[in-house]
């Protein structure tokens, strides 16, 4: 009986940290996932766009940097109908097609900087936006077949801000109002 309580105490005592690590770390999550956008509900405004599941996941199409007022890091991701239609090639892009562009602020790196000597290296900082390009002909004809959304911490952005969208697309009517090129 006394190596039954000296073993159940034993057990006990490696089992209470371990819970109270998954409960952190579920709640750690549950915060990201909401903090982050992935979580909303809410649609855009004109366009009725969402933040599709599991975007992050989705495959690089390219990465840029703008400067100016924007002063931004970005990441291009697209689903698998985009990436298809990218290797392809062939526009216009099809239907079902979604783009996402997520943008982050630039900080220097101060451990690679260290390691360089200099300051040369940056990296990203705060999220600024993601946006969204969905292709459907039928629903978005008015705008190039493109429905547009803007979120920022996970809320879309104004009907005012939506409504610049397809203007600004607008010159990129060549490639399917899309700026992006693949890179391969």
């Amino acid at each position: 009986m006394k190596d039954f309580r000296t073993w159940s105490k034993i057990v006990l005592k490696g089992i209470a940290p371990l819970v109270g690590a998954v409960i952190t770390v579920a709640a750690f999550a549950a915060f990201s996932f909401t903090a982050s956008g992935h979580a909303t509900k809410e649609a855009a405004p004109i366009s009725g766009v969402r933040v599709p599941p599991g975007y992050r996941d989705w495959k690089l199409i390219s990465v840029a940097h703008e400067e100016g007022n924007l002063n931004d890091l970005r990441a291009i991701l697209g689903n698998d109908i985009a990436i298809k239609a990218y290797r392809s090639g062939k526009l216009p892009f099809p239907d079902g097609t979604i783009i996402a562009r997520l943008a982050w602020t630039h900080v220097p790196s101060e451990e690679n900087n260290r390691a360089f000597g200099r300051i040369q290296s940056f990296v990203t900082g705060s999220g600024t936006n993601i946006q969204f390009m969905v292709k459907d002909a039928r629903k978005y004809a008015a705008t190039g077949g493109w429905g547009y959304a803007q979120f920022k911490d996970g809320k879309p952005a104004d009907e005012g801000l939506h409504k610049t969208c397809f203007p600004c697309h607008e010159p990129a009517k060549s490639r399917d109002f899309v700026f992006t090129q693949y890179a391969p």
